[in-house]
């Protein structure tokens, strides 16, 4: 290797290196479970106890280094009764911490018409005191981020107050947000449809970056990829919100027509890079780290679950390592002079890197398995838990 090609090679796995020390991403319990359509489940050795659910994620954690948090989910995980000390206890056990805690307020009957919404004030209420339940269990936990996510809205014209549901919300929110600790913050997430198909009453980002800056100074927006229309620029979106510093997370997964939450990057790798792009682009300009939450919201129906996470980590890395090579003084000055193809190019060249090398140096350096995925097929772990839980199976059929 000549002198240039060595020099060039070590400077991009020293960047690799710095972007992928800084990278944690959140792992989501309930994607550790089992799962399916409206049409059935195909059942897994799935994760059924927290316990269960701490020591598959703990098992991502260990072999990619990159996902040292749970996403806990009240009604799924935490239901009354559980004592954080044991929770603590338990995560410790298995190698990651509790991470977001979100309040379930859309699947008792009582929300069949909204939850904070609701043109019932008891209903309001009902889904307030779970929320604020909530706030309470993650500073217990020591968990900073609360993640509501809204089901509320309507499904013919006519039949809700678009404005009275959008101020009842707000009030909710307000609520929720002044019960938080000083260092916690409220991530409001927006859908544009489903399962209310008239309207939804936060259905995009502009709603929730009102919603949040009523709420007050703790509140940020929480943005799901697959939580927007067909061919939407969502890039622009972080782009905007970042630059309002009103970026608070991702709930990350991948989309072919609505809210599919396929794997990251499986179906648009460049858009996932592009996203990145925009944050290092940000953290450039700027001189600051984005205070950002990374986290994973998919439905592991086919795939297996420790598999897809361990892919979906290794996927993140890669993408977010070539959003670091860009050369972002470069492309500014192309910007600025209007050179479209050599500003395009310039995006393109860090999108075709091969940082895989770079990838395996940083995974050596942290005496990780320099392929995760495979390093846990030889760990035993799958053929383990598929003896520990298969008398599960039994009721519903084999696992398939």
């Amino acid at each position: 290797m000549n002198t240039d090609a060595g020099k060039a090679k070590a400077s991009m796995e020293a960047v690799v290196v710095e972007a992928l020390d800084g990278l944690k991403i959140e792992l989501p319990s309930w994607g550790f479970a089992d799962t399916g359509t409206r049409f059935g489940k195909f059942l897994q050795p799935a994760a059924q106890t927290i316990e269960e659910k701490f020591a598959d994620a703990g098992q991502v954690h260990q072999f990619t280094g990159t996902c040292p948090t749970v996403a806990l989910h009240v009604l799924w995980d935490l239901p009354k009764g559980t004592k954080p000390a044991e929770v603590l206890k338990m995560a410790e056990l298995f190698g990651v911490r509790p991470g977001s805690i979100s309040p379930n307020v859309f699947e008792d009957q009582i929300y069949k018409h909204g939850s904070l919404s609701n043109e019932q004030a008891d209903v309001r209420r009902h889904a307030l005191d779970h929320i604020l339940d909530s706030v309470r269990i993650a500073q217990e936990l020591g968990s900073r981020d609360v993640t509501p996510w809204f089901a509320d809205g309507s499904n013919y014209p006519g039949t809700a107050s678009i404005r009275a549901r959008k101020r009842w919300m707000a009030e909710g929110l307000k609520q929720a947000h002044d019960a938080l600790d000083e260092n916690q913050r409220l991530l409001i997430e927006y859908k544009p449809f489903e399962p209310a198909f008239y309207h939804t009453d936060i259905a995009d980002w502009g709603m929730a970056l009102t919603l949040a800056r009523s709420s007050g100074p703790k509140a940020r927006v929480l943005v799901d990829t697959g939580h927007h229309y067909q061919a939407q620029n969502i890039e622009q979106i972080v782009a905007w919100l970042l630059d309002e510093d009103m970026l608070g997370g991702f709930h990350f997964n991948d989309r072919r027509y609505a809210d599919d939450d396929l794997t990251l990057g499986s179906i648009d790798p460049y858009q996932v890079f592009r996203i990145f792009a925009e944050i290092r682009y940000y953290e450039w300009e700027t001189g600051r780290r984005a205070d950002i939450a990374f986290m994973v919201d998919q439905s592991h129906n086919l795939k297996g679950k420790i598999e897809e996470m361990i892919q979906t980590a290794m996927t993140a890395q890669e993408l977010y390592a070539k959003a670091a090579l860009i050369d972002f003084a470069a492309l500014t000055k192309a910007q600025r002079e209007q050179r479209l193809i050599d500003a395009e190019s310039i995006y393109k060249d860090a999108f075709s890197t091969d940082v895989r090398p770079g990838v395996r140096e940083w995974r050596r350096a942290k005496r990780l398995p320099e392929d995760p995925l495979a390093a846990f097929r030889e760990s035993g772990y799958m053929e383990r838990i598929k003896r520990e839980r298969a008398g599960r199976s039994a009721a519903a059929g084999k696992y398939a």
